[in-house]
């Protein structure tokens, strides 16, 4: 039986600071708060990430890796456009279900006072995000499983701010139901007349068919 790789105190530290930052924001903890958590103290906190903008380089780092690796398990589990909708939406519901909120999302409300790496950063996790969604609405456009109006990318960052805002609101006192109604209302907007185009077609065969008999 393969075993997992015990846990470091730099993975510790991660698994802390990214529970800060999702249920508090990168401004509103401290050094001092992990240290306590985790009952080390601050000088190994900074043996291992020196400074609070170098942890939180880490932690997007982190974050966004494993993002992408959810991406890649999505791609590979359907080739269904509106199964990988479903489960790329159930990627952020899982979190606000954690009580939390996306990292990169708490990151983007401090955006002005973050330093220049982690805004670049912040700001890469959000394209590469949409890059992804825009090229799986393509597909699924194509296929005739999704029908929407405008670019795909116009309608992927719909998506992605239309979800991050749920669960802001959600967060805020609406609860999970309200995370629930926005997406279901964003599957419905992308699933309208969906497949219906090739349906006149095959009408018009038939009767076509009809006629000739």
């Amino acid at each position: 039986m393969k075993r997992s790789r015990p846990r470091g105190t730099a993975d510790l530290i991660l698994d802390t600071a990214e529970r800060l930052v999702q249920t508090r924001g990168f401004n509103a903890f401290s050094y001092a708060d992990v240290s306590e958590e985790l009952g080390i103290r601050k000088a190994s906190l900074h043996h291992h990430f020196a400074t609070k903008a170098e942890l939180g380089a880490a932690l997007i780092d982190r974050y966004h890796r494993s993002f992408c690796d959810a991406l890649r398990a999505i791609e590979r589990g359907s080739d269904d456009a509106r199964e990988r909708l479903t489960r790329y939406i159930e990627l952020y519901g899982s979190v606000l279900r954690r009580k939390r909120m996306c990292l990169c999302g708490m990151l983007a409300a401090d955006v002005d006072t973050l330093p220049a790496a982690m805004r670049a950063s912040v700001a890469t996790f959000f394209a590469e995000n949409e890059t992804w969604l825009a090229g799986m609405l393509d597909a699924g456009r194509r296929s005739g499983a999704l029908r929407f109006e405008g670019t795909s990318a116009s309608v992927a960052r719909f998506f992605v701010s239309s979800l991050e805002g749920a669960m802001l609101v959600a967060r805020g006192g609406g609860g999970g139901k309200v995370f629930d109604a926005v997406a279901h209302h964003l599957l419905a907007e992308v699933g309208k007349g969906a497949g219906q185009a090739r349906r006149p077609a095959r009408g018009r065969q038939r009767a076509a068919r009809g006629r000739t008999a």
